[in-house]
């Protein structure tokens, strides 16, 4: 096998700043024919037991001749940490050689020794390093032999160690944020006495500049400028530095930049004779670095200082000369200033002058046309003419006042003659700052007839009237201005007033801004129109003003700063003919329309019992603030309240308007009202402008005593008719009333189905009337009522269907039809007996249903007990039994009339009876003596019979007893 020669190492140089191994070694080209490949592996080791930290292939071809190789390796680690070792083999692919080839023996390997094995070595590395953003940093601690790490740090927190040898631990920190401006503390902490520490800085590679410019505003220097983008974080002597090279010329220019402002500047010096320049701005920092190029022109660069020393000198009404310096050398173009001209009364104006540019020199401009005796501001600004590219800043402002000049026109005048017409009243407006071209002094006024002067005054400002005394006589008034320049042209009107014949009053429209008024067209008027009008306020004198219209004009807004809303102003338009001016029509109106106000004053003037009429009295004109385009009159019921809301603003669905458009009805009558009933009347008045605020009464209409007749009649009316028409109803159907709600009650004497026969015990099976039959119940309403007035009410009692039958007692079989009641209370047998008596006596059967103090009356403690067999006497049977079976030897004769009079008797031997019946209250769940019979009951009746006769302090029981099933039930034959 082919193997090369172990190759040795030439060189391994250390970068501590950097982290970075440069290693060199040489090739052994010369022994081996040109062309070959050969492949290196490089491996790099670390620590104290030599591990392994990468390998890599380096490739290179032969030259026949010996080359030293070169090769760089970072390591992610600073070198101080801990050795680091290399060492490498080659692998020559020789063609020639049919066999097989190998690699070769590593070299020796070289070592870079850490701090770790030097014997005074320590600190924490890397030393005051920076990085990226982002980046993953180790940071080691290098300590002396026998010393112990407690912890280390970064920034605030505490890393986890990483052992790298006896004396050095490391810690690794990933993703770094970026650092503050003074950077971000190491610390390694080997006792609370003794640390060590590094600083990193943190922060990112700068950005391409952006918006790069270059100009020049003297020709002197270039000023390049452009922004730098993200900050890169780092400042001082690690901060991003600039570079301006120049290809052209060669030139490189290192530049100083603020690091707080936005945007960056760097000067270039002018070549002499060079026009165009091709700039490249290099931007560095200790993590990375980029550039940006510009091309330009520096004749299309230009940007002029600003103009200084500016100077106006001028001795005339209309122009000015204007001087101005500029710093810098504009020989080789042409310079366009801009002269800004401005004044208080007018518009800013713009004068541009081209000119010739100088070497450090001053410039003129003529400026005409100007306005006499008027106050200017001046400034300068100045950029290239030929290629525009900026212009320069304004320079300070200068004033200068013109000179004045005569007035150039005379003032607008206006006359009237006095009610009596022996004097006449010249008016005139000021002149206008562009017009009087001075300060007005005077005013001269002229009389003339025929061009003779009949009288001359001359007055002094600021009075803009005066009067002169014609007499009946007409004359053409002239009025001239006059300043200390000189005197203006004269104005001329004539005091001829021409007659007019029906003059008429019209409404202007209010405009909001104005008063549009308008006309018709007069073809005689030659020289046009006039419109007059006076402002008055409060006491001052009325200050008459006036403007004038060519002759085909119809129509006009005035406008004036001393219009307000909601005033009236009168209008006057006069026509101007050659021989006079002749009054047209009057106009009134508002520039703008307001609620009136106020309200008028009303009053009520009638009232009934269905209408209210009111009248109202006119709102003066000064406190209408509009034309009156009508009332408004609202009505509601209501009560005086203060606290009550308008009724504009109740809201109330009662509220009726009457809206009054007849500005000449001064009264209403309200009609369709209630009487006796109070009312609330609002009345407003309005205009274009809104509603006026209301004035409100109260008024209540009178009694409408037709109306309370008829209430009271009508309903009279119906309760009679309804009386008879209840009378007639019952006179006809009183046998069915009386049978209905007052039914017979059967005497038991005259009735045969109780006169028995004398062997009625003797077991007759035809009687049945008597008869008690056990029967099982199929259905049991139990009622109870404790109350001292119960209210009895009718217990249904169902029939079994019709052929259903049971077998009395002792009888095998029944062959009789007879009806069964299917309610049957428990059934109470006694036999009635009389030792005393030989004869047999019947036995009774009684079916009694329990209904406790039914009719059982609440019991006075101070009641006497005389009375109790009385009140319980109770129902007694029909049947009449021996004397000798009733017989009591203890009554006394009170007892026995009571015992006539205890209503219907029980058709059985009331002895037998027992005081409670089976399941009754009374017996099952106590020992109330006063408990009350159990009422017998018919079996031929669906009612109880009579009740006891309660004593006076009882309720009446009879008519509560009748249930309504009773009023369809047909009444039981006797």
């Amino acid at each position: 096998a082919f193997a090369p020669l172990t190759p040795r190492i030439f060189s391994l140089t250390p970068d501590f700043s950097t982290s970075t191994l440069n290693l060199k070694w040489s090739d052994n080209g010369s022994v081996f024919p040109y062309g070959l490949d050969a492949l290196w592996q490089i491996q790099i080791l670390r620590k104290e037991a030599m591990e392994k930290v990468t390998q890599v292939t380096y490739y290179s071809k032969l030259t026949h001749e010996d080359i030293i190789l070169s090769w760089n390796w970072t390591s992610d680690m600073p070198l101080e940490c801990t050795s680091h070792y290399v060492k490498i083999r080659c692998y020559i692919n020789v063609t020639q050689f049919a066999g097989p080839k190998d690699w070769s023996d590593w070299s020796p390997v070289e070592v870079v020794p850490g701090k770790d094995s030097e014997p005074n070595g320590r600190g924490v590395f890397p030393q005051d390093t920076v990085v990226a953003v982002g980046s993953d940093v180790t940071i080691c601690c290098v300590h002396e032999e026998g010393r112990q790490i407690q912890r280390m740090t970064y920034g605030p927190e505490i890393y986890p160690m990483i052992h790298l040898s006896r004396r050095s631990s490391a810690i690794r920190v990933l993703n770094a944020s970026a650092s503050v401006t003074s950077g971000t503390n190491a610390v390694c902490i080997l006792s609370e006495d003794d640390m060590e520490g590094t600083v990193l800085f943190v922060g990112y590679a700068p950005d391409i500049p952006q918006n790069l410019s270059c100009e020049t505003s003297n020709f002197l220097i270039i000023k390049c400028t452009w922004k730098p983008g993200r900050p890169s974080g780092l400042y001082g002597k690690r901060r991003t530095k600039y570079s301006l090279f120049e290809r052209i010329s060669g030139k490189n220019v290192s530049c100083e930049v603020n690091e707080m402002n936005s945007e960056r500047v760097c000067g270039f010096p002018v070549v002499a004779d060079q026009k165009t320049y091709d700039f490249i701005l290099g931007v560095s920092n200790p993590i990375g670095q980029t550039e940006s190029s510009l091309l330009v022109d520096l004749t299309e660069r230009v940007h002029p200082k600003t103009p200084e020393k500016l100077t106006v000198f001028g001795n005339s009404s209309t122009s000015v000369r204007l001087h101005w310096f500029i710093n810098g050398s504009f020989a080789e173009i042409r310079l366009l200033c801009q002269i800004e001209i401005s004044s208080g009364h007018s518009e800013r104006k713009l004068h541009n002058v081209s000119m010739p540019g100088g070497k450090i020199s001053t410039y003129t401009a003529q400026l005409n046309t100007l306005h006499p005796y008027t106050k200017y501001q001046f400034r300068v600004r100045c950029s290239a003419a030929d290629h525009f590219w900026k212009w320069s800043g304004w320079s300070r402002i200068e004033e200068h006042t013109t000179l004045e000049a005569p007035p150039a026109k005379g003032p607008d005048i206006w006359r009237e003659r006095s009610p009596s017409g022996k004097s006449l009243k010249i008016f005139w407006k000021p002149l206008s700052l562009s017009e009087a071209n001075g300060k007005i002094v005077s005013h001269e006024v002229s009389c003339y007839l025929l061009e003779t002067p009949l009288e001359y005054k001359e007055v002094t400002e600021p009075s803009n009237s005066t009067e002169i005394k014609l007499g009946k006589k007409d004359c053409v008034i002239s009025v001239v201005a006059k300043n200390h320049a000189g005197s203006s042209p004269p104005s001329r009107i004539t005091s001829v007033e021409l007659p007019s014949d029906d003059v008429k009053t019209d409404r202007a429209v209010a405009m909001g801004n104005g008063i549009y008024i308008s006309w018709n067209s007069y073809p005689n008027m030659t020289c046009g129109y006039i419109v007059k009008w006076c402002h008055s306020s409060g006491s001052e004198p009325c200050s008459v003003d006036w403007q004038k219209f060519p002759s085909n004009t119809t129509d006009a807004v005035i406008k004036s700063a001393l219009f307000r809303p909601g005033v009236r102003y009168n209008f006057s338009l006069y026509g101007c003919k050659s021989s006079g001016y002749q009054l047209l029509k009057n106009i009134t109106g508002y520039m703008k329309e307001l609620p009136p106000k106020r309200a008028p004053n009303f009053t009520v003037e009638e009232t009934s019992s269905d209408s209210i009429l009111v009248k109202w009295e006119d709102i003066p004109i000064e406190d209408c603030q509009g034309f009156l385009e009508g009332y408004r009159l609202s009505f509601a019921k209501g009560e005086k309240d203060a606290l009550k809301p308008r009724l504009s603003e109740s809201g109330n669905p009662e509220l009726k308007v009457k809206n009054i458009t007849d500005l000449t009805k001064k009264s209403l009558k309200i009609l369709d009202l209630q009487g006796k009933t109070s009312y609330q009347l609002d009345l407003q008045a309005y205009t274009a402008g809104g509603l006026s605020p209301p004035n409100s009464l109260y008024v209540v209409t009178k009694e409408d005593s037709v109306g309370l007749i008829i209430a009271i009649l009508i309903p009279v009316a119906v309760v009679v008719l309804l009386g008879v028409v209840a009378s007639i109803f019952c006179y006809r159907k009183r046998e069915w009333i009386k049978e209905t709600f007052y039914p017979e009650i059967p005497n038991p004497e005259n009735s045969k189905a109780l006169q028995f026969q004398k062997n009625i015990c003797e077991g007759n099976k035809t009687l049945k009337t008597l008869e008690m039959n056990p029967c099982t119940p199929n259905s049991v309403e139990v009622v109870e009522a404790r109350s001292a007035a119960p209210k009895i009410e009718d217990t249904e009692m169902m029939s079994p269907p019709a052929d259903t039958t049971v077998p009395e007692d002792g009888s095998d079989s029944e062959t009789e039809n007879h009806v069964v009641v299917s309610y049957c209370p428990p059934i109470i047998e006694e036999e009635i007996s009389n030792p005393a008596m030989d004869e047999p006596v019947g036995s009774s059967q009684v079916v009694y249903i329990d209904i406790q103090s039914m009719y059982q009356p609440q019991i006075k403690p101070e009641e006497e007990p005389e009375i109790d067999l009385v009140t319980t006497a109770g129902y007694k049977p029909q049947m009449q039994l021996p004397i000798s079976a009733l017989k009591i030897e203890s009554h006394s004769p009170a007892e026995e009339e009571l015992d006539k009079t205890a209503g219907y008797r029980p058709q059985a031997n009331t002895n037998a009876w027992n005081m409670d019946t089976p399941d009754s209250p009374g017996s099952v769940e106590s020992n109330n003596e006063n408990a009350s019979f159990g009422s017998p009951c018919s079996i031929n009746s669906r009612q109880f019979l009579l009740p006891p006769k309660d004593d006076e302090d009882s309720p009446k029981l009879s008519n509560m007893g009748w249930s309504f099933t009773h009023f369809f039930q047909n009444k039981p034959n006797d």
